[in-house]
């Protein structure tokens, strides 16, 4: 004990004097919150991060506070250590809003929401902690039972995103997965450049279904993104297009068309009434298009299979499979490969160029024998002659006597 700073020393030096931290109670909380600022449209959050402040704009009051709750977990990561407890439609709801924050389409908001309604229909969590393995794997197991396994694979997709956004707000513990479902490849169905021909020749009636063929053989373009062409995106002078995908709600790059394709643009764009922006401006008609695929003898082609098209006859020209990939928007090779490109023509074409009929068959006289498919290729029949003894030849003191065996056939020569 000190003498001479006793009170201090008690007070402000021994450890225990502080109030030890527990893992609930980690730091000090920081929160974010919600104001909106004079003569500015829409409403900021605000918070406190590395010693700074910072701001979001968002348009309305909703997401900013559903931002708000979104950015207090990652700023009190010290402070709050496990998982918290949440309701169920609670967590679906606050997953919808962070979707439509990041900015996704309704189609792309409205799957996710059905693949959580059918997890809540067999499993029915009622929160959060209720999600672990176990139940995940039951929900694949029934869901299985209901669709195939392409859909189910979507469904797992869904599900997956869910679980990194739960892990991500401290709703559920790491660790959880839900792995895809094999699904045996299907054969990828593609046109021929006759049957491109042929499907032309028939559409010719209809001149903008043709001119949207046209683009869908020559981009690679899905029909939705052909019908959302704007005039403005097409550049007449450098001889690109600039669509945009309508599933993102972004501008794709610029594709090169050809200059045959450019001129079938430009006839088309003579012939629109003035003021119009976008280059087509009817719809889709699917009894049309069956009555034409009916005539072209495939009563199966979907609209989606030119882009698969476009796809494999690159492909069968040996262009790099990183050309459709990038001109397709496709994520990974693999699924320009598998899904996207008919490589069968490839491979015949590749199994054509070997010499089989020079090397297979051999048309000297005194080989016979080694004719047909199987048998030993002419530069190589000397060879086997050397290394193989003739039938009806006998071994002579346990070895083969090769002075024997060449008069055996010297006798066959001469009768």
């Amino acid at each position: 004990m000190s003498p001479f700073c006793h009170c201090h020393v008690y007070q402000m030096c021994l450890p225990f004097t502080f109030r030890a931290k527990t893992t609930d109670t980690m730091g000090i909380m920081r929160k974010a919150w919600v104001y909106k600022r004079k003569n500015t449209k829409g409403w900021w959050v605000g918070w406190y991060e590395g010693g700074k402040k910072r701001a979001k704009a968002l348009p309305g009051k909703v997401l900013a506070k559903h931002f708000c709750q979104i950015k207090d977990a990652p700023l009190n990561s010290d402070v709050f250590t496990g998982a918290v407890n949440a309701d169920w439609h609670q967590m679906v709801e606050g997953y919808r809003q962070a979707k439509q924050v990041e900015g996704l389409r309704g189609a792309s908001i409205h799957e996710a929401m059905l693949a959580l309604g059918h997890f809540e229909r067999l499993v029915g969590p009622d929160s959060s902690k209720r999600i672990n393995q176990n139940v995940l794997d039951r929900f694949i197991l029934d869901r299985g039972n209901e669709v195939t396994r392409t859909t189910l694979n979507k469904d797992i997709r869904n599900l997956n995103a869910f679980l990194n956004w739960a892990v991500k707000n401290r709703f559920i513990a790491s660790g959880l997965e839900v792995k895809k479902i094999k699904v045996a490849q299907k054969p990828v169905r593609a046109l021929t450049p006759q049957q491109v021909r042929g499907l032309l020749s028939t559409v010719s009636k209809y001149p903008p279904l043709r001119l949207k063929v046209l683009l869908a053989v020559t981009t690679g373009l899905r029909r939705g993104d052909i019908e959302a062409i704007r005039i403005g995106d097409i550049h007449f002078d450098r001889n690109p297009i600039t669509p945009h995908n309508r599933q993102a709600g972004k501008a794709m790059s610029e594709r090169p068309i050809p200059e045959q394709i450019m001129t079938e643009l430009s006839n088309h764009v003579t012939k629109l009434p003035d003021g119009q922006e976008r280059l087509f401006n009817d719809r889709f008609s699917p009894k049309k298009w069956e009555k034409i695929r009916k005539t072209i003898g495939l009563p199966e082609l979907k609209f989606h299979d030119l882009r698969k098209t476009f796809a494999s006859l690159l492909a069968q020209r040996g262009v790099s499979t990183a050309v459709p990939q990038r001109l397709l928007e496709h994520s990974s090779p693999q699924l320009t490969n598998e899904v996207y490109t008919n490589v069968d023509p490839v491979l015949r074409q590749a199994i054509s160029q070997l010499p089989v009929a020079d090397r297979l068959y051999d048309s000297s006289p005194g080989c016979a024998e080694d004719r047909g498919l199987f048998s030993v290729p002419h530069d190589l029949a000397p060879c086997r002659r050397q290394m193989w003894p003739a039938p009806d030849v006998v071994p002579s003191k346990g070895r083969f006597d090769w002075a024997e065996r060449d008069g055996v056939q010297r006798n066959r020569a001469l009768s």
